[in-house]
């Protein structure tokens, strides 16, 4: 649990633009929400291994993600039942089927779907507060926090220790 702490005061503290963390917070939303083995994940981590993107934001909130999604998971099945069981979209769901390649994407399990949809709904929000909040602490915390005296023990303790070997 410390070091999980001081990897995310390392990756809010790095040279890495606010945009690059925070892309990396909404990428993770894919992988962290929805089930591991999809094919979907892979394509997010094309794109994650393209897009300049902070991969040590990536992972983390990838981990912190699969923790909430268990939370999360009876809104996500509910959401893909909703869109898999609407009359309107069974002759799209059926087409899609019917193609090989949209088969593998295995979009007819109500808990990857709804996963899925979650993640996109998110997305935008994720990555606008998160770049807003990691500017703010970068501008304002980050450099007050230093000054006081409690950072300076923190610095001298265990924990500090153990950040301070991350970025080594």
């Amino acid at each position: 649990m410390l070091s999980l702490i001081a990897k995310f005061l390392k990756v809010l503290n790095s040279d890495a633009s606010p945009g690059q963390v925070a892309l990396g917070f909404a990428f993770a939303l894919f992988v962290g929400l929805t089930p591991f083995f999809s094919l979907h994940n892979l394509i997010i981590l094309f794109f994650v291994s393209v897009i300049r993107v902070n991969l040590s934001a990536f992972f983390l909130a990838s981990a912190v993600f699969a923790l909430l999604a268990y939370l999360l998971d009876p809104v996500s099945i509910s959401i893909g039942e909703s869109l898999l069981n609407n009359p309107d979209l069974v002759q799209t769901w059926t087409a899609l089927y019917q193609s090989d390649v949209w088969r593998a994407f295995k979009f007819n399990h109500t808990l990857l779907l709804g996963s899925v949809v979650l993640a996109l709904i998110l997305f935008l929000p994720v990555l606008i507060v998160g770049r807003v909040m990691i500017s703010l602490y970068r501008d304002r915390l980050m450099a007050w926090f230093e000054k006081l005296k409690i950072s300076k023990l923190v610095k001298a303790s265990k924990f500090y220790k153990v950040y301070e070997k991350l970025g080594a």
